[in-house]
């Protein structure tokens, strides 16, 4: 038995990971996303991410260490690829991978049975796309543009990637979850799209 992986972001809705000066969730986060967040279905998984986004995380959780959303996450099987980081890891549950992480996840892939899902990680995430790792791209599209203020473009650098939509709800009457099946082209498909008889 295999295990999957989903690539799972929050963005804005002009594909923005944050945006400076704004607070985290573009400060619209509701209950109903909320409880979704903090429902068991959302906690069953290995979190995959990289360096950077592990040294915030991680510094989020030492400063908060009752929050509960900080608290599951601790409690959770987390793995960090980095060669910048060194062994012990202070954030409990955390294992260090210090090799390339294409082959590690693969390797998990094929030898777990718990999902992976990646948290934030831009680069990570998509080199795990690049190279056809990715079972499902999940994004919650957060109703802001952030043209003057956005930070971290998140699909600049990506290939050209069709999605086949599996799954949609809204929470809050605002936020869209929008969850695809991915399929990285070669290039851009012929004209009239792939129903042109």
């Amino acid at each position: 038995m295999s295990s999957s992986l989903m690539v799972d972001f929050i963005i804005s809705l002009d594909g923005y990971a944050s945006a400076e000066g704004w607070p985290g969730f573009w400060g619209m986060e509701g209950p109903e996303y909320l409880g979704w967040l903090d429902g068991d279905a959302e906690k069953q998984h290995t979190s995959l991410m990289g360096a950077t986004t592990y040294r915030l995380m991680s510094g989020f959780a030492r400063e908060m260490p009752g929050d509960p959303g900080f608290a599951w996450l601790t409690e959770m099987p987390k793995v960090v690829f980095s060669s910048t980081l060194r062994s012990p890891l202070s954030w409990g549950n955390t294992q260090l991978v210090r090799d390339d992480a294409v082959p590690a996840v693969r390797e998990m892939k094929r030898d777990g049975t718990r999902p992976l899902r990646t948290l934030g990680s831009l680069s990570l995430s998509r080199s795990l796309l690049e190279a056809g790792l990715v079972d499902r791209f999940r994004v919650v599209v957060f109703p802001v543009i952030t043209g003057a203020t956005g930070k971290e473009r998140i699909f600049d650098a990506y290939p050209d990637v069709t999605l086949d939509l599996v799954e949609s709800r809204t929470f809050d009457g605002r936020l869209q979850l929008l969850e695809y099946v991915p399929t990285i082209l070669d290039g851009p498909p012929p004209a009239g799209g792939p129903d042109e008889s």
